[in-house]
């Protein structure tokens, strides 16, 4: 009760090596102007809470040397404040969102000793339900639109030449004695 006026006005939470356990609480994620976050080197367990997006003015998030497993909240990607980030050794699996910040997190270290998580700026390719690569579903497309696009293109140009010989043979007189007999 004594810190229920103050407590909105926390901008930095730094419990980092303290060896706590659990999971990190939802209130947390009602901290909105809070700015720095740091839970890492803990002993924090389940998922990370998927409200944690709400904390729009977040630069800096640690929660790494955890045990936190499932995916990236998709709402993180709402967090466009972020500007420090650092997911490593959990137990996260799944794709990183590609969108908003997380297209300038392109240092792979910040997912590293998370073996199943997938996608850029990590090596290991995001697969879809059918269990192929999805760049490689993706290189599929593009190929079939580069094999589409030549036949347009050929058909086009061979539709263009015949007609304009076929022209000339109509308009020249001496051409269509010559090709036609």
């Amino acid at each position: 009760m004594k810190y229920t006026k103050t407590l909105k006005l926390v901008k930095i939470i730094d419990l980092s090596s303290n060896l706590l356990q659990g999971e990190i609480p939802e209130e947390i994620t009602k901290l909105l102007a809070l700015g720095t976050l740091n839970l890492s080197r803990n002993r924090f367990t389940g998922r990370i809470p998927e409200n944690i997006g709400s904390l729009s003015l977040l630069e800096t998030l640690d929660l790494s040397w955890n045990h936190f497993f499932g995916t990236i909240p998709p709402g993180m990607s709402h967090m466009t404040s972020l500007n420090s980030l650092n997911l490593s050794h959990n137990n996260l699996s799944g794709p990183i969102p590609s969108k908003n910040q997380f297209l300038t997190f392109q240092d792979p270290s910040i997912y590293g000793g998370n073996p199943q998580l997938c996608g850029e700026p990590l090596p290991r390719k995001c697969q879809n339900q059918n269990g192929q690569d999805t760049e490689g579903r993706l290189d599929d497309e593009k190929n079939k639109d580069k094999h589409t696009k030549f036949w347009l293109f050929f058909s086009t140009g061979l539709g263009y030449a015949l007609g304009f010989c076929g022209s000339l043979l109509m308009t020249n007189y001496y051409w269509r004695l010559k090709f036609l007999g």
